[in-house]
């Protein structure tokens, strides 16, 4: 039998403000084709958005290797909560958990990304800067459209 030892780990908590309602940044991080999430910049994605539902991103890093994202949905609240499992290289292959939350703020969200059980190491802490993009990347979506939120 195979065991490891599961390395010492931390809490990756970021906050944005998205100027949008709130059920329109739910629905804009969980559909793969705009440009605002991490699913729609896959090499080949397998995504399946529903309770227990799995997901397989490949992502290309920028010398063109592949790097593969497991993961299962396991809770989905429409407008409030995405959560997810997420494994990767960069977690060591353990399950590490990844959860969304939205608030209203006016009209704004509150947009929170809390992701839990990361080594606590440089792969893990790589995450923030992977995290970092995509959120900006929703943000920058939907200023770009000034309030005319297509779904």
């Amino acid at each position: 039998m195979i065991t490891e030892t599961k390395p010492k780990t931390f809490e990756l908590t970021l906050t944005r403000t998205i100027p949008a309602a709130k059920s329109d940044v739910y629905d804009a991080w969980l559909n793969p084709t705009i440009p605002c999430n991490p699913w729609h910049d896959a090499a080949k994605l397998i995504f399946n958005p529903k309770v227990d539902g799995l997901f397989y991103w490949l992502h290309l890093n920028d010398d063109g290797e592949p790097r593969p994202h497991f993961g299962r949905f396991t809770l989905l609240d429409r407008a409030n909560t995405i959560e997810h499992t997420w494994m990767s290289m960069n977690t060591h292959g353990f399950e590490t958990v990844v959860t969304l939350t939205f608030h209203e703020k006016g009209d704004e969200t509150l947009l929170t990304l809390r992701h839990s059980g990361l080594p606590d190491d440089a792969l893990g802490r790589a995450h923030e800067r992977g995290w970092s993009y995509f959120v900006g990347l929703l943000e920058e979506h939907f200023t770009l459209l000034g309030g005319d939120h297509v779904k």
